[in-house]
């Protein structure tokens, strides 16, 4: 039988950890309940452990911090991943986890949007917005249609979890995720979900605009690191053409009259250029280094799965 872990990151969720707990238990039996406490204030922790989970605490504040932890210390076949908010309902699990059993995808995701309902329960305008820019900047960025770039269902096979670096510290984690995934090229299934509403006196801590600003640096950052060709010749094509703007004038100067007399433009049209140029060089160094990055990652995922089929055998 495959070994089954259900990893769900808290913070202050006494209101609603011990009805998650029980949901999973009741569609997942056999499972191993994951409760990893980040410093919570309330009594999540004692309710947890009395509700059945395997609690442990993570100091390091943010979602990312303790997903990082979770993946590098839990041992499984398959991972499910999930909010201890109670906004995503548990019999979805099975669904999620029919194409990680038929090795169809490496990671699926539970989609929230294309029924409506994460947009009937959220109310904030801006946050859909957030949604919708990062969601379309990664399908831009990486010729995909991905419905969902944010939700917090997943489930994950183990060669996924462990060969993931989780490098986000807060809710960036999941658009970290889908950008990995796409990046290295792994199986993503999306299963469309039910998104509920918290109860009464449970508060989102996902902050609208810092949490949004933070996820849009990821994306910035993710371009620059995965696409740093791309990124440089739109910051060459942009410098160029200040550059043009800035000069123009001082080169039709001269042609008409054989003078420079506007030296602090030619100077600046000059320096923008040069740095035009600079930006396409460092964007095709990077776009070497990042090729041969992929490649030695290919290479250690190729050993990984030989690691895994040999203990398996062993066993």
């Amino acid at each position: 039988m495959e070994k089954i872990a259900v990893l769900i990151p808290c913070y202050n969720e006494e209101l609603t950890i011990e009805k998650v707990i029980k949901d999973f238990k009741r569609e997942l039996p056999h499972a191993d309940i994951y409760v990893y406490d980040n410093n919570s204030k309330d009594a999540t922790s004692d309710i947890a452990k009395k509700a059945g989970a395997i609690v442990k605490k993570e100091n390091r504040q943010g979602k990312g911090n303790v997903v990082r932890t979770m993946f590098r210390e839990i041992d499984a076949d398959i991972y499910v991943m999930v909010d201890g908010d109670d906004t995503y309902p548990a019999e979805f699990v099975h669904q999620l986890i029919e194409p990680i059993k038929n090795d169809e995808a490496d990671m699926v995701i539970g989609d929230r949007l294309s029924n409506g309902t994460y947009q009937q329960q959220i109310k904030k305008n801006f946050h859909e917005f957030g949604n919708n820019l990062v969601k379309k900047s990664i399908n831009i960025l990486f010729n995909n249609t991905l419905k969902d770039i944010m939700t917090g269902y997943r489930v994950f096979n183990k060669m996924f979890v462990k060969n993931m670096p989780v490098m986000s510290t807060n809710f960036e984690l999941e658009t970290e995720m889908t950008l990995f995934a796409l990046d290295k090229k792994y199986r993503i299934k999306e299963i469309p979900i039910v998104f509920r509403e918290r109860p009464e006196g449970s508060e989102s801590k996902i902050n609208t605009v810092s949490d949004g600003i933070k996820v849009i640096k990821t994306i910035i950052k993710m371009f620059k690191d995965h696409k740093p060709l791309k990124f440089f010749t739109i910051i060459f094509i942009l410098l160029t053409i200040l550059g043009l703007i800035v000069g123009i004038p001082v080169i039709v100067e001269f042609y008409q009259t054989g003078y420079i007399t506007k030296m602090p433009s030619a100077i600046l049209a000059t320096g923008i250029i040069t740095l035009a140029v600079i930006s396409e060089q460092c964007g095709i160094i990077l776009h070497t280094i990042v090729k041969q990055h992929k490649e030695n990652y290919e290479i250690n995922l190729l050993r990984y799965e030989q690691t895994e089929k040999l203990r398996n055998n062993g066993e």
